[in-house]
C-alpha cells in the first residue's frame, strides 16, 4: 500500500514505448473506433489534460500541470490549423515548429517550483509559451509574405522512408525523448516521469503525423499518463516522510494490516539525538536522519523501512522472526556506528563551489559519529501488529537502558 502507482522507473520508461507499440499495432481497430466516435475521440484530450491540470492544482503539483498545459495548448493547435495534406501552404512548417517547441516547453517545468496554479510562477509559464506562439507566427507570416525563400530546401529536408518531417527534427525528437528518459533514470520523480512520456508521446506523433488518428490517440495517452503520475505524485506524499522521503507512519499503519502470521518488526531510535540537535543545530539533525534513512534502505532481508516519528524509525520482516532479522539488524547498526559524519560550517560557507571545495581541503573538517539503538519483537508472543510493535518499542527501551547502540530482542 505504501508503494507508488507505477512506482518502478523501468516500467515507467517502458510503458510509453510499449503504449506507441500497441497503437502503431492496432492502428487499422483504432481508427475504426475513433471514425464511429469521432466527436468524443477528438475531445477527449482536451478532456484528459484539463482534469490534469485540475489535480495538479488540487495537489500543488504545478510542473506537471505546466507539461499539461502545454501539451493541451499543442493539441488545440493541432485540431485548429494542422488538419490538412503536410505538402499544403505553410502546414510543414507549422508541424516543425510545434515538434521544436514543445519538448522546450514541458521541459521548462523544471525550471518551477511546485505550487498551486494562480500565482506567478504559473503566469510566467504561460507568458513563455505565448511567446512561442508569437514567435511561431511570425515566421510562419514571414514565410507567407516571400521570405525564407530557401527554406524548405535547406531546412526542410526529409526522408520520406523515415518520416515526413524534416530529418533534423526526427533526430532532435529522439535526442531529447532519449534526455528526458535519462532525466527518469537518474531522478525518478512523478515530474520526470511526466516530461518524459508527454516528450515521447508528442514526438512520436509528429514524427508519424500522416497516420490517421494518431494525434487524438497518442495525446489522449498522454493526458492518462499524467493523470496517473499526478495521482501517484499526490499518493507520495500522503504515504511517503518528505525530510527522508522514505513511507512514514501512515504508509506503516497501512502496511501493518497486511503481514500475515509471521513476521518480526524493529524499533530504532538515533541516541542522544535531542543533544545532537542542540549543540550542532537542527538542520544537522536533520542530515542524521536523512544518513540514518539512507542506511536503512539498505537493510537486507526483504526488509521495509519506515519513519515512525522524530528521532524514531521502524523496520518490517515479512515472513521472519526475531532471531531471523538479528544479523540484518546489527550490521545496521554497525554499519551507521563506523560511519563518520563530515561537519561543515554552513554559515560561512563560501558561494563559490570551487572556493568552498579549496578551503575545505585546506582546513581540518570535523566527524562526528551517530549510533543507534534498536528493539526488535515477532509474532512468538501475539500475532496482533500493534502488540508486536508494542514489544519492540519495550525492547528498544531496554536496549537505551543496557547503554545504547545495541540490538534487542523482546
Amino acid at each position: 500500500m505504501s508503494n507508488s502507482l507505477l512506482g518502478s522507473h523501468l516500467v515507467r520508461l517502458l510503458l510509453p514505448i510499449a503504449l506507441i507499440i500497441g497503437v502503431l499495432l492496432g492502428l487499422g481497430q483504432i481508427v475504426q473506433i475513433a471514425n464511429a466516435n469521432a466527436g468524443f475521440s477528438t475531445n477527449l484530450p482536451y478532456i484528459l489534460f484539463l482534469t490534469a491540470i485540475a489535480l495538479g492544482h488540487t495537489f500543488k503539483q504545478s510542473t506537471m500541470a505546466m507539461v499539461s498545459i502545454a501539451m493541451l495548448v499543442a493539441y488545440f493547435v493541432i485540431q485548429q490549423r494542422l488538419q490538412t495534406p503536410l505538402s499544403t501552404g505553410t502546414t510543414l512548417l507549422e508541424v516543425s515548429l510545434l515538434c521544436l517547441l514543445l519538448p522546450v516547453a514541458c521541459c521548462l517545468a523544471y525550471l518551477f517550483p511546485d505550487t498551486g496554479l494562480l500565482n506567478k510562477t504559473m503566469a510566467l509559464f504561460i507568458a513563455i509559451l505565448a511567446s512561442f506562439i508569437l514567435w511561431s507566427y511570425l515566421i510562419i507570416s514571414h514565410l507567407a509574405q516571400g521570405g525564407f525563400a530557401d527554406f524548405s530546401d535547406a531546412l526542410l529536408t526529409s526522408v520520406p522512408q523515415i518520416s515526413s518531417l524534416p530529418l533534423v527534427l526526427v533526430l532532435y525528437c529522439f535526442a531529447i525523448s532519449g534526455a528526458t528518459g535519462i532525466f527518469l533514470l537518474k531522478y525518478q520523480r512523478a515530474i520526470d516521469a511526466s516530461v518524459y512520456s508527454s516528450v515521447l508521446l508528442a514526438s512520436t506523433t509528429f514524427i508519424i503525423f500522416h497516420l490517421p488518428s494518431i494525434s487524438s490517440t497518442l495525446f489522449s495517452l498522454a493526458g492518462i499518463l499524467n493523470i496517473i503520475y499526478l495521482i501517484s505524485a499526490s499518493h507520495q506524499m500522503a504515504f511517503n516522510d518528505r525530510l527522508t522521503n522514505i513511507p512514514g507512519r501512515r504508509a506503516l499503519e497501512m502496511d501493518m494490516k497486511h503481514l500475515g502470521r509471521r513476521y518480526a518488526i524493529a524499533m530504532l531510535d538515533v541516541d542522544h539525538f535531542k543533544k545532537f540537535n542542540d549543540t550542532y543545530g537542527h538542520d544537522t539533525g536533520d542530515q542524521v536522519l536523512k544518513l540514518v534513512a539512507s542506511k536503512l534502505t539498505s537493510v537486507k532481508g526483504n526488509a521495509k523501512v519506515y519513519r515512525y516519528g522524530g528521532e524514531e524509525f521502524t523496520v518490517l520482516f515479512k515472513g521472519k522472526n526475531a532471531a531471523d532479522s538479528h544479523q540484518y539488524l546489527d550490521d545496521l547498526r554497525q554499519e551507521i556506528a563506523d560511519y563518520q559524519m563530515v561537519l561543515r560550517d554552513m554559515d560561512h560557507r563560501p558561494e563559490d563551489n570551487k572556493v568552498g571545495a579549496a578551503k575545505r581541503a585546506k582546513s581540518k573538517a570535523s566527524h562526528v559519529s551517530i549510533t543507534i539503538s534498536i528493539g526488535v519483537a515477532d509474532t512468538s508472543h501475539t500475532r496482533k501488529p500493534n502488540e508486536v510493535l508494542k514489544l519492540a518499542d519495550e525492547a528498544l527501551y531496554q536496549a537505551k537502558k543496557k547503554g545504547r547502540n545495541c540490538v534487542q530482542r523482546a
